[in-house]
């Protein structure tokens, strides 16, 4: 009876070692706390080696590419070197912190993504009347006559200071969002809008 009692007594022990294995939130905050205060490489060796595989699946699951999964994994984990000492265990357990980092890089990485597609769209529509040049000169001296003059004056400021910027400034849109201390985003919607028009000025004269 005393040898059953210890038998049970080494399977519960066994079975409560697995569970803390299985989830080492302590564990993991204490490394999380390491990594803050001394920049423990081990430590962060630790959470790295727990953390990658399960960052890696979501982020196969949020792109659907494995290579942009593994950069998921470097923008996660580097944040979490970097910011580790904003962490404070007795507000929540590492794993939520972690996974609060892992969420806002690929939000990021998705901003990124839709940001390059609008890029393409954008260098798309850039060759407003190209098609219709008749010599050598090049477009930028193309848009530069009277008569395309006259519609980019039409144009609402903000839209024809972009068009400006771009073709007779030869400024890149980065360089124009910083010239006028807007978003990179708001001179690529300015140059859109701004492209339509004069296209559809220039439709309306064919």
């Amino acid at each position: 009876m005393i040898g059953q009692q210890q038998s049970v007594d080494c399977n519960v022990k066994s079975g409560t070692r697995k569970a803390v294995q299985d989830t080492p939130s302590q564990a993991l905050s204490d490394a999380l706390v390491k990594v803050a205060t001394s920049r423990d490489r081990k430590a962060f060796a630790y959470l790295f080696e727990y953390f990658a595989p399960k960052i890696k699946r979501f982020g196969v699951k949020q792109f659907g590419n494995e290579a942009q999964a593994m950069e998921l994994v470097q923008d996660t984990m580097t944040s979490v070197w970097r910011k580790a000492h904003l962490y404070h265990h007795d507000k929540g357990a590492a794993t939520t912190w972690i996974y609060t980092v892992m969420r806002n890089a690929s939000f990021d990485a998705l901003r990124k993504m839709k940001s390059n597609k609008e890029e393409h769209i954008s260098e798309d529509i850039w060759p407003i009347i190209q098609d219709s040049q008749t010599d050598d000169e090049g477009f930028k001296d193309h848009l530069q006559t009277a008569q395309i003059q006259k519609y980019i004056n039409k144009l609402p400021p903000a839209q024809r200071d972009i068009v400006k910027g771009v073709y007779f400034q030869e400024m890149s849109q980065e360089q124009l969002a910083e010239h006028l201390n807007i978003p990179v985003g708001t001179v690529k919607s300015r140059l859109r809008l701004a492209l339509q028009k004069l296209r559809a000025e220039l439709g309306d004269q064919a």
